[in-house]
């Protein structure tokens, strides 16, 4: 799975409508352009392409003020919208994905009812203890990793990864069930995005004509 494309349909959906330089904007608050591929050039590409795909929906509206062609903008669309959720939640409960995709999925998680996204993080866990069963298979970790010369570390490892995203994720999983947080459908979210106009203290500078208006 590709962390741009549920970043960009994600960032899209938030404000309903958006321009590329919005979206980039806000993936740039959140710091996606440090842990993920989200850098402008990807951005602008999936948004094009996520348009061809028919799960953004172009608008072509006034011409920039920087005097460029007129600017796109996006909105998702109902095939967007269900892409998006299928990308959500397939990133909630797979423990083999990127560290990106995964950071994009808690990101995005407060898009789900409350109840949901408990259930799928459980559902992580469960995979995450399935994977390490199928790794002390071979590796016993009481044994250390010198049993298998140093490529036992490499095992080693593993089991520790394993052990500590079981960790977190359950530690996440008990804050939702302690109210943390506002869900879909629990009231006024939290706000993610950067308002129209609003500075962004993490931009990089680079603009592209007829993108920001």
């Amino acid at each position: 799975m590709s962390a741009i494309r549920l970043l960009v349909l994600g960032a899209v959906r938030q404000h309903g409508r958006a321009h590329g330089y919005q979206v980039r904007g806000d993936l740039e608050y959140w710091g996606a352009h440090e842990w993920s591929n989200a850098k402008p050039g990807s951005v602008y590409h999936a948004l094009k392409q996520l348009a061809k795909q028919g799960l953004l929906l172009a608008h072509e509206t006034a011409p920039s003020t920087a005097g460029g062609p007129p600017r796109t903008e996006y909105e998702i669309t109902d095939a967007g919208a269900e892409e998006y959720f299928r990308l959500l939640r397939e990133a909630l409960v797979a423990y083999d994905q990127r560290t990106d995709v995964r950071s994009a999925a808690i990101g995005f998680l407060v898009d789900l009812p409350r109840d949901e996204a408990i259930a799928l993080l459980k559902e992580r866990i469960r995979r995450i203890g399935r994977w390490r069963s199928e790794v002390t298979e071979h590796y016993v970790p009481e044994g250390g990793p010198e049993q298998l010369g140093h490529i036992g570390e490499i095992m080693n490892l593993w089991v520790h990864t394993a052990d500590s995203e079981a960790a977190w994720t359950q530690g996440l999983v008990d804050r939702l069930e302690r109210g943390a947080y506002t869900f879909a459908g629990e009231g006024e979210p939290f706000v993610g995005v950067l308002a129209d106009g609003q500075e962004n203290p993490y931009a990089t500078g680079e603009r592209h004509p007829g993108d920001d208006g």
